[in-house]
């Protein structure tokens, strides 16, 4: 007999879950509608907070806590947190002792103050906690500028207060001037796999400054690089950028030693340390796969001389004032990181009074390990600097927006961002996603997920701090998997990915305060909108000023015919292909289905699966042929230039061309599904011949410059 179906939740357990956001069934995307197990919603609620005990007392435990999440904010004299557009007038709700006189007030960002009117709108008390609490309501008005401001009540004959963040957020996110009567292309890349013959074993800033110049020449406007968020000071480095150590901070790997100011004042017997360290190193480029390690143990080791070199006074203020901006945060991931060199990793084996960053213990390991904290803090100072001098560079050779940085998902388990923002991070629950037509088992990411509450408790502050960070570095932000900022998929611990189940977020407050940054910034934002999309999502985020992402292969018809690029959205970045998807002369040749086989990801047989895979690629060649872009028997090359020729035709406003593709690359960077099993994030740019390139080689290459014809062609024929 086939196993018994999981349990549903009770009504009861199905009313506490929705009152936190937790979904209790969903639709596939095979457009079934799926009940989620009453395991999974109590594992996904105790990672809430909400712990309900064993299975006997679950449904009275589920009661009792109903019940308290109905009172949770009439015990707040205010809401933790307001988020609002431009424009809007929210209505306010204050709580205090019945029958008490409440005057409001906000001090706007810059300084100033303005009383706030209250509303005639009548609720009737309650009994709170054995008091009765009555509910005034106050109107902010429309005309509070953008902003992070600060509402402050009054209440009581004894002059008691309360105060709120109120974030004002752009009703739309302005397009740079260069996309308001005009469209971009613009290279994307993953920064690491680009090395030139300077690099020491991995593609770094001043790689990016070089690559971003050279497509200037060519009339590219922007470069989308991969995440280069931190990663762990020890071996062994993790290789995806996107399950990072931290997402504010930035992996020191990237920086060009060379370029450091203070290499100026070694002597000439560490010189000559420098130049043996860059000479080991190089060696790494000849590798066919990528060694992080091997990289940063040379990096570091070269680094710290420098570090130790006397600073001119104008570069120690530089140095001190980045500190004092970026504050306890970058204290408390220098500290993570000096502790985990001296101690090692994971975290979660340090003694017990270490795994809090505000104890005692960690303070007292700080003065120890001081000269150790100030050379993570110096690192950041200097990979930051030298990522900002990459956007000023391509800036000036005539880019419009220059570098588009990219936001990962979420952090590793065992990294800084884990071990500082303690419970603003969800235990025991991994973010992912739900079975899809190209990860038909489901993904786990093993990242902790924010928990929204805590997040509303904090104003956002720490998705402020990073998006702050990113935006300071670019013209624009990629956010990875931007449907994270309505609802994730949690996985509970244990489980497999289809055994998960989607977590809402206050979706208004996070893309408002991501618009909010951006325009802060003068950046665009592009949302990575691909996946199990609810039908208003793409909608809401182009009402926002939002862009999305286009790829060819799955712009597809309700009939399965490929999309006409015509019919493309105006705000959005296509391309032909993406990281997890091979290169386009790779995907052409089956890649993707070959590799997902020989790793046993296949639902079905080879044979069926490439039968199918190919037929779906041929409605795509025959729609070129039928529009003049390709001939009978056109070679990889021919179809490729083809390919991205066509989508000059869409109206979105940025086209994107992989760096891969102008390589000639067909391997696969990342796949999906998989860890050991595949080398994901560890390949080197390499040739149709699955040999190394260089980017000087790049620049320099035929093929690079025929493709980049064929983009800047727009419309023509074959």
């Amino acid at each position: 007999m086939p196993d018994a179906p999981p349990a549903a939740p009770s009504e009861t357990l199905a009313q506490l879950a929705r009152a936190h956001g937790v979904a209790t069934d969903y639709w596939d995307w095979k457009g079934n509608h799926v009940t989620v197990s009453r395991e999974t919603v109590t594992a996904v609620l105790a990672a809430l907070g909400v712990d309900l005990g064993d299975d006997d007392a679950a449904d009275d435990a589920a009661r009792a806590a109903l019940a308290d999440k109905a009172l949770e904010s009439w015990r707040r004299v205010l809401p933790p947190v307001i988020v609002m557009r431009e424009g809007w007038t929210p209505w306010v709700p204050v709580h205090v002792p019945a029958d008490t006189a409440v005057s409001a007030r906000i001090t706007l960002e810059e300084g100033e103050t303005r009383d706030i009117a209250e509303v005639d709108h009548q609720v009737e008390p309650r009994e709170v906690d054995g008091e009765r609490i009555g509910e005034v309501t106050f109107e902010l008005p429309s005309d509070l500028p953008l902003g992070y401001h600060r509402m402050q009540v009054s209440y009581g004959d004894d002059g008691q207060s309360a105060e709120t963040t109120v974030i004002v957020t752009p009703a739309s996110l302005q397009l740079p001037a260069a996309l308001q009567h005009d469209r971009a292309w613009g290279l994307t890349t993953q920064l690491y796999s680009v090395r030139s013959e300077h690099s020491w074993g991995i593609g770094d800033a001043a790689d990016l400054a070089e690559l971003g110049t050279w497509a200037a020449r060519q009339g590219a406007d922007f470069v989308l690089i991969n995440p280069v968020h931190a990663a762990e000071p020890v071996a062994p480095m993790e290789a995806s950028p996107y399950l990072p150590t931290s997402r504010r901070f930035v992996n020191p790997m990237y920086i060009r030693v060379e370029e450091v100011a203070e290499l100026g004042y070694l002597s000439a017997a560490q010189h000559q340390l420098v130049e043996w360290h860059s000479d080991d190193a190089r060696r790494l480029n000849q590798l066919d796969h990528l060694d992080r390690d091997g990289s940063w143990q040379s990096k570091q080791a070269a680094l710290r001389m420098i570090f130790r070199t006397e600073r001119t006074h104008r570069r120690r203020r530089d140095f001190e004032s980045f500190c004092e901006r970026e504050g306890q945060g970058l204290l408390d991931f220098a500290t993570w990181s000096a502790i985990a060199a001296d101690r090692g990793l994971p975290w979660s084996d340090w003694p017990t009074d270490l795994q809090d960053p505000r104890s005692t213990a960690v303070a007292a390991e700080r003065d120890r390990l001081a000269e150790d904290v100030e050379f993570h803090c110096w690192l950041q100072w200097v990979v930051q600097s030298q990522f900002l001098d990459a956007q000023r560079e391509l800036r000036a050779a005539g880019m419009s927006l220059g570098v588009i940085q990219d936001l990962a998902v979420g952090v590793h388990p065992g990294g800084a961002d884990a071990w500082s923002l303690g419970d603003v991070l969800a235990g025991g629950v991994s973010v992912g996603a739900p079975p899809d037509d190209y990860n038909q088992q489901g993904q786990s990411w093993s990242q902790p997920p924010w928990r929204p509450d805590r997040l509303a408790a904090l104003d956002y502050q720490p998705y402020r701090d990073l998006l702050r960070t990113s935006l300071r570095m670019a013209g624009g932000l990629r956010v990875d998997h931007i449907l994270g900022l309505f609802r994730l998929w949690w996985v509970p611990e244990g489980k497999d990915p289809s055994q998960g189940t989607y977590v809402r977020y206050d979706h208004e407050a996070m893309v408002g305060i991501l618009a909010l940054e951006a325009q802060r910034a003068g950046a665009v934002i592009i949302g990575e909108d691909l996946g199990t999309v609810e039908d208003w999502v793409r909608d809401y985020l182009a009402e926002r000023g939002l862009f999305g992402t286009s790829i060819l292969w799955f712009e597809r018809t309700d009939d399965g015919a490929p999309r006409q690029p015509e019919t493309y959205r105006s705000l959005a970045l296509a391309s032909v292909t993406t990281h997890d998807l091979p290169p386009t002369a790779g995907y052409l040749q089956g890649e993707h289905v070959t590799v997902r086989h020989e790793l046993g990801l296949l639902e079905h047989s080879l044979e069926e699966e490439l039968e199918q895979d190919t037929a779906q690629r041929e409605k795509v060649l025959a729609a070129l042929r039928e529009r003049g872009l390709l001939r009978d028997g056109a070679s990889v090359d021919d179809q490729v230039d083809a390919l991205h020729r066509f989508l000059t035709w869409s109206p979105s406003k940025l086209l994107g061309v992989s760096v891969n593709d102008l390589a000639g690359d067909v391997r696969t960077i990342n796949q999906p599904g998989t860890f050991e099993e595949y080398p994901n994030w560890r390949l080197p740019l390499a040739g149709a011949d699955r040999e190394a390139v260089t980017l000087d080689q790049l620049m320099v290459s035929r093929r690079a410059k025929r493709l980049i014809r064929a983009v800047t062609r727009r419309g023509e024929g074959a």
